[in-house]
């Protein structure tokens, strides 16, 4: 499957809900909010903040869009019901259409944010995003997008401040390891599928049941560095959260579920929440 540029979004309003449906919605709007929300901490006011939204939204939109696209044929050869594009219900070049749209949108709308923090989203997110879908799904180095494009936004935040800055190394890291984290439970459900049709991320290499405790050690850890990381003694409001994120990362794949359940991707979410509430509390020093 290719993506052309010249492909134009269809009229038909029936499908809005399509294409809504095929971005991917929930990690969309989660990495939305919680970014927006590390941007508020960090003291990019009610302007930065809104400006970094709309930035990460769309960037998040081009790689949902961009993932159906090219994995139209697989996923209709899988039956995946849950995939518009799979179903018919939206053409290929339709959701192809939309990424692109949403990638043109996401440079002007990350340079709101400067120079630096644009080339800090741009060539770290959503360019990590695009190379996962187009080229690294397929390798041993699968996670590696996710922990570049994850580890890359606390740098948007902090390079779009008034007084510009690199961000500190534990929110890097973390951020890193949230997103391999997520990398892991978000293939869980399709480890089979994806071997049948050829996938052999990391993931897939390694197989469910490594995968189903390798996902909770690296959610754990992320929250881990962000206990220790930051300067200072960790006290019970550090400690407590963590314990939290880490019972939630351990039934996430842990507990027995269907093969096909999304339990385990919306337990990471909620550590990935946990996690982020620990940074708003160091939102002063993450920069």
């Amino acid at each position: 499957m290719s993506l052309h540029p010249t492909d134009s979004l269809p009229p038909a309003a029936h499908r809005f809900p399509a294409l809504l449906r095929a971005c991917h919605p929930e990690p969309a709007v989660a990495v939305t909010v919680f970014v927006t929300a590390l941007a508020l901490a960090a003291g990019r006011g009610a302007a930065g903040s809104a400006a970094v939204a709309a930035a990460v939204l769309a960037g998040q939109l081009s790689v949902g869009w961009c993932n159906d696209a090219v994995d139209a044929r697989r996923d209709t050869a899988c039956g995946r019901r849950d995939k518009p594009v799979a179903t018919g219900e939206l053409p290929p070049r339709a959701a192809a259409a939309a990424a692109w749209t949403a990638l043109a949108l996401c440079v002007p709308l990350s340079l709101l944010s400067g120079p630096a923090a644009a080339v800090a989203h741009l060539g770290g997110m959503v360019t990590a995003g695009w190379t996962y879908n187009l080229v690294l799904k397929r390798t041993v180095l699968s996670p590696l997008p996710y922990a570049v494009g994850f580890g890359s936004l606390p740098a948007f935040v902090t390079l779009g401040l008034p007084s510009p800055s690199w961000p500190a190394w534990w929110a890097v890291a973390a951020g890193a390891l949230l997103g391999v984290g997520a990398h892991v439970v978000n293939v869980l459900p399709d480890i089979e599928d994806d071997l049948a049709a050829g996938v052999r991320g990391l993931p897939q290499r390694l197989g469910r049941g490594t995968c189903r405790w390798l996902a909770p050690l690296v959610l754990v850890t992320a929250v881990g560095v962000l206990v220790t990381g930051p300067p200072g003694e960790a006290g019970v409001l550090d400690w407590v959260p963590a314990a939290a994120a880490g019972a939630v990362a351990v039934a996430g794949t842990a507990v027995p579920a269907d093969v096909r359940s999304r339990w385990p991707f919306r337990a990471a979410i909620v550590v990935a929440g946990i996690a982020v509430t620990q940074l708003l509390l160091r939102g002063s020093d993450m920069a």
